[in-house]
């Protein structure tokens, strides 16, 4: 048997009975791995920092043996191990817009199962980004974080928290995630509705799906998302 002690912002992995005090008896029979002892408590390796056995740190990959292992939450802004590219799951749809506002490379398809999630992210190297701890505890992910809240915009400032990622506001598409380019009122002019022909005169257009942008109602709103991001 291992007791786990578990520091407060990863309690929310935890059974009930274990969330209160962070403790929680895991059976093992002296032959698993720190890190096999850990997920097996429900938490994902992506959002651990430090493994600690008597106070002395341990590797997830050492044999659990018996006693306390404390688990401590990675520290922020956690450095970005490739580059800057995220891979949403189908459920952060919302998430994905925010970040694709702020200029931030972010890949998102609606229909991907978690097998398609885990070859794509491999394949061109994301960071991939989902609510689903089982997914996180895949083998062979290579680079992916959970992430926290259930509003789009406090799951906005966790990821932002967390990560130090660079970012170029307005310059990609929220649909597709295309790059913006400005072009003149005339090239788009069948695109627009009467009112935008009177009241607007500057336009980008994604390069990829040709969606047509402008300032428009929704302007301040967005612009407050920029501004509280920074």
């Amino acid at each position: 048997m291992v007791r786990l002690q578990v520091a407060q912002p990863l309690r929310l992995f935890l059974p009930m009975r274990g969330r209160a005090t962070g403790r929680l008896d895991v059976a093992d029979d002296g032959t698993g791995t720190v890190g096999h002892v850990v997920q097996a408590g429900g938490i994902p390796l992506t959002e651990v920092g430090a493994l600690l056995v008597g106070g002395s740190a341990v590797a997830a990959g050492e044999r659990a043996g018996s006693g306390v292992v404390e688990v401590h939450e990675r520290d922020r802004p956690q450095p970005l191990e490739g580059p800057p590219r995220l891979l949403l799951d189908v459920h952060l749809g919302a998430l994905a817009r925010r970040l694709r506002l702020l200029g931030v490379d972010t890949a998102y398809a609606n229909d991907a199962d978690d097998a398609a999630l885990v070859a794509r992210a491999n394949l061109e190297d994301r960071l991939l980004l989902t609510q689903d701890r089982r997914l996180l505890m895949r083998r062979g992910l290579r680079r992916a974080a959970f992430v926290r809240g259930a509003r789009p915009d406090d799951q906005l400032a966790d990821v932002l928290d967390r990560f130090d990622l660079p970012r170029s506001p307005y310059t990609l598409c929220t649909a597709c995630g295309g790059r913006l380019r400005e072009v003149p009122k005339a090239q788009v002019l069948d695109r627009l509705q009467p009112g935008t022909r009177r009241t607007q005169e500057q336009f980008r257009q994604c390069e990829v799906c040709e969606r047509v942008y402008w300032r428009g109602a929704h302007a301040r709103r967005l612009d407050e998302l920029v501004r509280g991001s920074g």
